[in-house]
């Protein structure tokens, strides 16, 4: 076979099975059985390994993923991934129908779509010239990880999309859930405890963690799905196909292209069909072979969902209907505490273990002292259990009908269950706290804290490996995992430890130096002190020391910073053992100095002006455009309208600019916007 003659054998083969792949994965309506389907597949890989040239990220044999990754790069969004607000009664549901309508002037001309709430991960998909080029995760809205080679894996996710018309050849985004079914999640948590493995808690856990894995190949071997629920261009072309400006004709368009699409959606005019769906569907949630915890409703005009617009942190044109939480019943065995790394005392159910929602119950909180007294529970009970938000078990009540003469309430010690400190409770504080930082449990986790995915982000540094090394003498706080490279015979002598291993470990903490200042911030574990705040701080004060050193009136001035959290701050600093500890931080290099976030800049042209960017920029991104515009008042939209006031066109400008000129708006070159700037 030539070389040519194998491109083209190669290309009709990979061609046929991504349809088998979207007749499987998509439609779930093969036509071939999967003895057909292997062979079509070796066939395939027979050729690419003898012309290895004609192996290309798109052909099917590349599903299997690829090497092992060290870390996951950070993925900015270009629009951000808010969450959506939450709502539990139809009262509820009524009053976000009445804002829209405020807001609009009258009800939703193309009414609402009702779709199915995932109980998965958000994905967002970038596409190009109709190929995929990155798969990212939502993580803080704003910014996620790059997990393309994982995605990839993923069948249900088309590499080349299906669609060769000139709309699949724009660059676009495709936002989704990635889930796992219950079937194929029970299939793998058997062969998991067949091979001696511990079986994963519920499939939504499971598909997060599968997301985190470094290992592709590892990933190819879980049972992921994907859903489509939006879409969204670059340079939106709306001229080039009818009602394309209604959500749900964009949903028909994600079909054509070849992605999963839920056939489950509905279009409804008013309160009562959204009611209907959310109804029908929180009664027969059970019979889906995926779960669900909700249903979404959403404006299905893209022209009202811009008008409606957004609040802070969500969009005011959608919401989430979220369903009534499923309870079981059993007996409370025992209650013991638990000391977080604040010194926070939370009293845990001891229960006797019972299934919900696709997991077994064995423990649950009880909040606090106060709960357990306002409920009236006692040892011995049989109680009501619930997942809160259908992830973390709680007590929610107890059936009083039903109690034994054995049942014994419960009295909460006045020590510390981990060091024996007297326990204390401030004033108007419902919380029992343990006061001695050198407690076990505390040091524990604020360790465990410190290196967390969210904060320093060192792989191989989980609860257990703290726990191994502060038993091996080797931690005491987190300054000391940067004097651990001094300890690598003995971290090699550990059990469950190797060279391997050990490098690994070294390696992620020298790389966690380069993590942002505001996850530093949060990492140092100050009481109230978020990823949120930790950012409000370093864009006002630029650096660890300078907050350090501010007064709690100056902190308490930062918008966002309330006194109780200045008050936290101020006092953490003041602490002399805090001060010790960063100084050994800052001797080992850690990221210290941040940015400080420009002030805004006082304009006359942009200030209060709606701006819409199209087309490429030579002298910066899109992104950094915008940070420009906002810094000086104005605002930047993702869409021309009689509202917009100037429309940035950089080269190769798109429909954008066309609508600009139709509508009689102003259109500024990239020279004319630098020299406004």
């Amino acid at each position: 076979m030539t070389l040519e003659e194998a491109r083209k054998k190669a290309t009709a083969l990979a061609t046929e099975i991504r349809e088998h792949d979207w007749r499987y994965h998509v439609l779930a309506a093969p036509v071939i059985s999967d003895r057909e389907y292997d062979r079509l597949m070796d066939a395939l890989r027979t050729i690419e390994a003898q012309f290895p040239e004609l192996i290309s990220p798109e052909s099917p044999t590349q599903r299997v993923g690829g090497e092992p990754t060290k870390l996951f790069p950070s993925a900015v969004h270009h629009v951000p991934m808010l969450s959506l607000a939450n709502t539990y009664s139809t009262q509820e549901v009524e009053d976000f129908a009445r804002r829209v309508r405020d807001l609009l002037g009258h009800d939703p001309a193309e009414g609402y779509t009702c779709e199915f709430k995932f109980d998965g991960v958000a994905m967002s998909l970038l596409y190009e010239g109709g190929r995929l080029v990155r798969g990212a995760t939502r993580g803080d809205g704003t910014t996620g990880d790059d997990v393309t080679p994982n995605v990839r894996t993923i069948r249900a996710i088309p590499l080349v999309l299906r669609s060769s018309s000139s709309l699949a050849q724009q660059s676009f985004e495709v936002r989704g859930e990635v889930f796992m079914e219950l079937e194929g999640f029970r299939r793998m948590n058997i062969e998991r405890e067949a091979q001696g493995e511990p079986p994963f808690a519920n499939p939504r856990n499971s598909t997060a963690g599968t997301l985190k894995t470094l290992d592709p190949r590892e990933v190819a071997k879980r049972p992921l799905r994907f859903s489509a629920y939006q879409l969204r261009f670059d340079d939106e072309p709306t001229e080039r196909l009818p009602n394309l400006d209604k959500h749900s004709a964009r949903l028909d368009v994600l079909r054509e292209f070849g992605f999963p699409v839920s056939n489950e959606t509905r279009i409804v005019k008013d309160i009562p069909g959204i009611m209907e769906f959310a109804m029908h569907w929180q009664e027969h949630r059970d019979e889906l072979p995926f779960e669900i915890d909700g249903a979404v409703i959403k404006v299905n005009s893209l022209r009202e969902q811009e008008h409606v617009g957004f609040v802070a942190k969500s969009p005011r044109w959608a919401i989430a209907y979220k369903f009534e939480t499923k309870q079981a019943e059993t007996r409370l065995n025992g209650i013991t505490l638990q000391v977080g790394r604040m010194g926070t005392i939370t009293p845990v159910a001891e229960l006797e273990p019972v299934a919900l929602t696709g997991i077994t119950i064995r423990r649950a909180t009880l909040h606090n002292a106060d709960e357990i007294q306002r409920k009236d529970i006692r040892i011995g009970d049989l109680v009501r259990v619930e997942r809160g938000g259908e992830v973390i078990p709680k007590v929610v009540g107890v059936d009083l009908l039903k109690r034994p003469r054995s049942a014994k309430p419960f009295i909460f010690p006045n020590k510390c269950p981990e060091c024996k400190s007297i326990l204390i409770r401030p004033p108007g504080e419902v919380n029992w706290y343990c006061e001695n930082p050198e407690c076990p449990a505390q040091v524990l986790g604020r360790i465990t804290h410190f290196a967390s995915r969210g904060a320093m982000d060192i792989a191989g540094l989980g609860e257990q490996s703290v726990e191994q090394f502060i038993h091996a003498g080797l931690l005491q706080n987190v300054a000391d995992i940067y004097e651990l490279k001094d300890q690598r015979s003995k971290l090699i002598a550990l059990e469950r430890m190797g060279e391997k291993k050990v490098d690994n470990l070294l390696s992620g903490i020298q790389e966690s130096k380069e993590r942002p200042t505001s996850r530093f911030l949060f990492a140092l574990g100050i009481r109230h002190v978020g990823t949120s705040v930790a950012k409000l701080l370093v864009d006002e004060f630029g650096s660890v020391d300078a907050i350090a050193d501010a007064s709690e009136e100056a902190i308490d001035a930062v918008p966002g910073i309330g006194p109780e959290i200045a008050s936290s701050i101020y006092g953490y600093f003041r602490d002399e053992r805090n001060r010790k500890l960063l100084d050994r931080l800052r001797t080992a290099g850690l990221p210290f100095v941040g940015q400080k976030k420009p002030k805004p800049v006082s304009s006359a042209f942009f200030a209060g002006k709606t701006f819409v960017l199209t087309g490429t920029l030579t002298a910066m991104t899109r992104e950094e455009a915008k940070e420009k515009i906002e810094s000086r008042g104005g605002k930047v939209a993702g869409s021309v309208s009689k509202k917009t006031d100037y429309v940035v066109a950089g080269t190769e400008a798109g429909s954008k600019l066309t609508k600009a000129e139709q509508l009689g708006v102003n259109i500024l070159s990239e020279q004319l916007f630098l020299k406004e700037l």
